[in-house]
C-alpha cells in the first residue's frame, strides 16, 4: 500500500512530481481540502490561500510537464507563519492590534520560495506577536498539541507545527526569535531547525526582536529542513550523502540545561544519548558559566527590544491584548537604555567564551524543552502555571539564540519530547548532516 500524501515527507512528494506520479494540483487541492474538512482546522490555518495555492500548483505542473523544474520542492505545497507578509492576503500575526493589516508584497524568503516553484497553502496561527514559547493564544486561536488537544502546541510558530502534524501540511514556515521553531516542533514530533541569525533575510517578517529574529522550517524530517532551506535562500541544499556519526564529538551542556527537568524529558535526553554514542558519537558533559549569565540578560534583552518595536503600537489600545502577554511586553519597558546597552555588550563577550569553549565539538547537546506541553484552560486560569511553564518551556531554547547559534531539533521516540544540536553560526551544513546522521540513531 502506498504511503498518504499526509504522511509523506516534502522530499517524497518532490520526488513523486518528478517522476510524473503525483499532479501539484491535485497534491494541492488535497490538502487545502484536508486543512477546510479537519476538525481542527481553523484553530491551525488562520486563513487558507486557495486561489494563490492553485494557480501555484498549474504552474508548477505545467514546468514538470515541460521537464523544467526550479527545485525538488518544485510544487510541493508549504504553510506559513501569519507574520509572514503575503501580498493582498492579510498578515496579522496572532493579535488584534494588526487586525485587517493586508501587505502589498511577499516577504522575501516567500517571493525566492515562490520564485522556485513552492506552493502557499495558508496561513497558520501563532502566539500573539511572537512573544511566547506556549502556543497560547485566546484572541485568536489556539492550536492543538498532536498528542493532546486540550494542551498547548508550543509557539510561537504553533499552527506551522500543528499543520504538518496533523498532516494538513508537508511542511511549514515558521520564526524563532527565543525558540518558536524548535519548541513546537519538539512537542509535536517533528524536526525544527533554527538558523543563524541573519543567514535568511526577515525583510517582511513581522519583527519580535529583530537581533534576535531568524526564519526556519519545521518538517518530518532532516533531509525536508535541507531542502526547505535551500528552497528559502535560493541556494543549493546541503550535501547530507555518507552522513556518520562516527567518531562525532559532542558536548552535554550540563549548565541549567538538565535542571528542573520532568521525568519525560529527562528519559527521553538520556536514551538518546544512548543511542546517539551505540552508533559512534563521542560523548562530553560540559559546564559553561556564561550560559547561566546570559540566561538572566534575557530578561532584559528580550522584552527591551519587543517594546521598543512595539510599545506605541501596543499603548494605543492595549484593551486588545491578552494581559499576560501584554504584560511581558511592558516589562520592557522598565529597561534603561543604559542597561540595555549594557547588557548587549555583555553577550557579546559571553558569546566569545562560549564559542572558544565549544569549539572542539562538533555540536553541543541540550533537552529541547524541559517540559511537556502544559494544559490550555489551566494556563487559562492559573497565572503562576502560566509563568513558571513559559520559563520553562523557552530556557533551553533560549541558549542557541542568546549564544548565537544554529540549532536543530529531532524528535527522540518519546512524544513531545526533543533533543537539540546547537552549532557555532553559518555551519548549517555541518548541523544538518550531524542531524540526518541522528536521525537514524534516533528512530
Amino acid at each position: 500500500m502506498s504511503t498518504p500524501w499526509n504522511q509523506m515527507s516534502a522530499a517524497a512528494l518532490g520526488r513523486a512530481i518528478e517522476a510524473g506520479q503525483i499532479h501539484p494540483v491535485e497534491l494541492a487541492e488535497h490538502f487545502l481540502d484536508a486543512a477546510s474538512a479537519h476538525p481542527e482546522g481553523e484553530r491551525i490555518y488562520a486563513r487558507l490561500t486557495p486561489a494563490r495555492a492553485r494557480g501555484e500548483a498549474m504552474s508548477a505542473a505545467a514546468r514538470a510537464k515541460s521537464g523544467l523544474r526550479r527545485h525538488l520542492l518544485d510544487g510541493v505545497p508549504l504553510s506559513w507563519k501569519d507574520l509572514f507578509d503575503t501580498a493582498g492576503v492579510a498578515t496579522e500575526a496572532g493579535s488584534a492590534l494588526l487586525k485587517g493589516r493586508v501587505p502589498q508584497a511577499d516577504a522575501q524568503v516567500l517571493h525566492t520560495a515562490t520564485l522556485l516553484g513552492s506552493v502557499a497553502l495558508g496561513k497558520t496561527h501563532m502566539s500573539e506577536l511572537a512573544f511566547s514559547g506556549l502556543g497560547l493564544n485566546p484572541v485568536t486561536a489556539t492550536p492543538p498539541c498532536i498528542h493532546d488537544a486540550g494542551a498547548v502546541a508550543g509557539g510561537s510558530s504553533s499552527g506551522a507545527a500543528a499543520s504538518v502534524a496533523f498532516g494538513l501540511a508537508p511542511a511549514a514556515i515558521g520564526s524563532d526569535t527565543g525558540g518558536s521553531v524548535r519548541i513546537p516542533a519538539a512537542w509535536n514530533d517533528l524536526v525544527g531547525l533554527k538558523t543563524t541569525l541573519g543567514l535568511l533575510p526577515t525583510q517582511g517578517v513581522v519583527p519580535l526582536c529583530e537581533s534576535f529574529d531568524t526564519v526556519g522550517p519545521i518538517a518530518r524530517s532532516v533531509e525536508d529542513c535541507a531542502l526547505l532551506l535551500s528552497l528559502l535562500a535560493g541556494k543549493p541544499a546541503a550535501d547530507l550523502t555518507g552522513a556518520s556519526l562516527t567518531g562525532a564529538r559532542l558536548a552535554v551542556l550540563q549548565t541549567t540545561a538538565l535542571d528542573d527537568l520532568r521525568d519525560e524529558p529527562a528519559r527521553a535526553f538520556d536514551t538518546a544519548l544512548s543511542r546517539l554514542s551505540a552508533a559512534g558519537a563521542q560523548i562530553t558533559h560540559i559546564s559553561a558559566p556564561e550560559v547561566a549569565e546570559a540566561l538572566i540578560l534575557a530578561a532584559a534583552l528580550f522584552p527591551a527590544e519587543a517594546y521598543a518595536i512595539w510599545g506605541p503600537t501596543i499603548e494605543a489600545a492595549p484593551q486588545k491584548m491578552f494581559p499576560r502577554i501584554l504584560d511581558r511586553f511592558r516589562a520592557g519597558a522598565q529597561v534603561s537604555a543604559t542597561d540595555y546597552i549594557t547588557a548587549r555588550r555583555r553577550l557579546t563577550h559571553l558569546r566569545a567564551i562560549f564559542a572558544e569553549r565549544t569549539s572542539g565539538f562538533d555540536a553541543v547537546l541540550v533537552p529541547t524543552s524541559a517540559i511537556l506541553p502544559p494544559n490550555a484552560k489551566r494556563l487559562m486560569t492559573d497565572d503562576a502555571y502560566y509563568v513558571s511553564e513559559n520559563l520553562l518551556a523557552l530556557r533551553n531554547t533560549r541558549i542557541g539564540n542568546l549564544m548565537d547559534q544554529c540549532v536543530l531539533t529531532l524528535p527522540t521516540g518519546q512524544p513531545s519530547c526533543g533533543i537539540s544540536f546547537m552549532t557555532p553560526p553559518r555551519a548549517e551544513a555541518h548541523l544538518l548532516r550531524l542531524g540526518q546522521a541522528a536521525e537514524r540513531a534516533l528512530i
